[in-house]
């Protein structure tokens, strides 16, 4: 379960920065590294190596109690973290659209270990990435923020590839277990988790 919470944790966080950079422009330079680089970590060994470590996803966490406390500061947050888990089912029952997405991000993992993967030209790359494959299910993820930023096409590209990397941590989720039955027959245990994680 504390496994399965911080993947959770990933996925909130990476849809905050979605919001985030939707809304300014701007993302959170660390949140964003952990979100892009977790899309790079495809063998890791556990949860937290996936973002780094634990505290890497403290944020995500913190989102995660408001929500279980019935406090999330963002209404859009829950609405968009579920439409990224109903896209993650369609997404697995694809194969040949995860080949295609597995193959495009092991072929930008020498520039990403180069140039990190929060680069221009990584994000750009990752940000095609997506609208070339996932970006073609339906109900397609709807990002809602300020037009004037959502109409530069570097923004853009760094709202997909922020999603790709929710995405991931949606697959991670529900590979350990995870499943929408948890909210409704275990959030009080989720809520748990999460109070321990952030002892």
């Amino acid at each position: 379960m504390s496994d399965r919470m911080l993947a959770l944790a990933g996925l909130v966080q990476a849809l905050a920065q979605v919001r985030r950079i939707a809304d300014t422009g701007q993302a959170h330079a660390d949140v964003l590294v952990t979100a892009l680089d977790s899309v790079f970590r495809i063998d890791a060994t556990d949860a937290a190596d996936v973002y780094g470590g634990e505290r890497a996803v403290r944020t995500g966490l913190m989102l995660l109690r408001d929500y279980f406390n019935g406090a999330m500061p963002d209404e859009q947050l829950p609405r968009l973290a579920l439409a990224v888990i109903q896209l993650e089912r369609r997404f697995v029952r694809d194969e040949d659209m995860v080949e295609r997405v597995l193959t495009g991000i092991r072929a930008l993992d020498e520039a990403a270990q180069r140039l990190g993967a929060s680069h221009p030209d990584v994000l750009t790359a990752l940000g095609l990435l997506y609208a070339d494959t996932l970006s073609h299910l339906r109900p397609r993820v709807l990002v809602q923020g300020n037009p004037h930023y959502l109409g530069q096409a570097a923004v853009v590209a760094e709202v997909r590839a922020v999603l790709l990397s929710a995405v991931r941590s949606a697959v991670l989720w529900r590979q350990l277990g995870g499943s929408l039955w948890d909210f409704l027959l275990r959030k009080r245990a989720m809520g748990h988790v999460v109070d321990e994680l952030l002892a």
